[in-house]
């Protein structure tokens, strides 16, 4: 025990891991030629100018075609697309257990009614069966998350979503490129959001998002819903269209995300290498496996999710996490952080004023309210673990988290 770091041990990862390393100087120069750019013509830095339409133009030739609007981060992604949809209020929108705050508040700021399905069995995913198990005259639109990079079946939730007349939103938050048979996700639903903050697998500096569509009359009403109303796809000389609120990416971003943009798909590339590698490693190890994820899916690896086998620990599962990280492991012990329906916010249903609106509006004529069980999502945040991955990474770091694992193992399995 005495030889754990969390004891006053030395740690195994002596030196802590490689940084990521994800901005060099191309993205520097790439914001540096804006400036230049400015000081020379008199003109400020602004945003919709050719920054933006190139960067767009790039991400939707990277997912097969299609339309994309840059906003300002991935949350109001996920707002705009909604926004887009034109719900009425009080409809109800099925929405993943496991996911950011910001892709289940957006449903509430639209005022539409949050139905929180169970994901998977075995994974943070959401799919078709919970999905139909939810649906009611009042549900409207599906707002799917690929957590962590793992593609959700959205062969399947496509199908429910046409037996039901649904509208699909992909939230991409976290999985930027990842394929389903050898399609893009993003590019199965009605519409898609995108987060491009500085921790994705591409970024467009601090936050930013991307609105992608391969409709063209939903492209305009995304544009319009973007920045507020201004009537975008219509003819000339029309005026503002609906109210809405300013949500626009600047050029800045704009210029940051084309440089990444040529880096995604290697950094991609890099995290399944990487992945692969320490999945033969695990077998090493006398707790951890790597889970099963669906057919013809290749995930994009935001984190790297690994099931831990309690039974075999003398410890709990977060006391022997606390030992790991205390060695140097970068890791998310329990993603059950990322369930909003858990979340003061939602248990006390405060979003607007103190009347516990829209749950509690006259005019909406469901049965759902705040509270759902979701058996298969707390299962799975259970028994697994996120670790973080860099593409920065080689073989030399994977062995080092190995290592950290082994050393920790010898204390506390059985």
């Amino acid at each position: 025990m005495k030889n754990l770091a969390i004891n006053g041990g030395s740690k195994f990862i002596e030196h802590g891991l490689k940084p990521r390393f994800n901005i060099g100087v191309e993205e520097k120069n790439a914001v540096m030629a804006l400036f230049d750019k400015a000081i020379s013509t008199g003109h400020a830095i602004g945003y919709n100018g050719e920054e933006e339409t190139a960067f767009c133009s790039k991400f939707c030739d990277m997912m097969g075609g299609g339309y994309a609007d840059g906003v300002n981060s991935g949350t109001t992604a996920v707002f705009v697309a909604l926004r887009a949809l034109e719900l009425e209020p009080f409809s109800e929108v099925i929405v993943s257990p496991i996911t950011d705050p910001g892709g289940m508040m957006p449903i509430v700021m639209n005022n539409c009614i949050p139905v929180v399905a169970d994901s998977d069995e075995g994974t943070y995913n959401i799919g078709p069966k919970q999905i139909e198990e939810k649906i009611t005259k009042n549900t409207k639109a599906v707002i799917v998350a690929h957590i962590m990079g793992e593609p959700c079946d959205m062969e399947g939730i496509m199908e429910v979503a046409r037996k039901y007349d649904l509208k699909v939103v992909e939230d991409c938050a976290q999985s930027h490129f990842a394929l389903l048979n050898g399609k893009p996700v993003g590019s199965f639903g009605h519409v898609a959001s995108f987060s491009t903050m500085f921790g994705k697998h591409f970024n467009t500096g601090g936050q930013g998002g991307i609105v992608y569509t391969k409709d063209h009359d939903l492209y305009w009403k995304i544009r319009q819903y973007a920045d507020r109303g201004k009537p975008f796809g219509l003819a000339p000389g029309s005026s503002n269209t609906v109210a809405s609120l300013n949500f626009n990416m600047d050029d800045f971003g704009a210029a940051i995300g084309i440089v990444q943009l040529d880096k995604v798909k290697t950094i991609i590339a890099k995290r399944r290498q990487l992945v692969d590698y320490m999945k033969t490693k695990l077998s090493e190890t006398k707790t951890l496996t790597a889970p099963e994820i669906i057919s013809g899916a290749e995930p994009s690896y935001w984190f790297f999710r690994i099931e831990i086998d309690e039974s075999k620990l003398t410890c709990s599962k977060n006391t022997f996490l606390e030992a790991v990280i205390a060695e140097g492991v970068d890791l998310l012990k329990d993603y059950s952080i990322a369930m909003p329906y858990l979340m003061d916010w939602f248990v006390n249903e405060k979003a607007f004023g103190t009347g516990h609106f829209p749950w509690s509006a006259s005019q909406y004529q469901g049965t759902y309210g705040n509270e759902f069980v979701c058996e298969n999502a707390a299962n799975v945040c259970k028994k697994c673990f996120n670790l973080h991955l860099y593409e920065s990474w080689t073989t030399n770091e994977i062995d080092q988290i190995i290592g950290a694992f082994k050393k920790v193992e010898d204390v506390y399995c059985q």
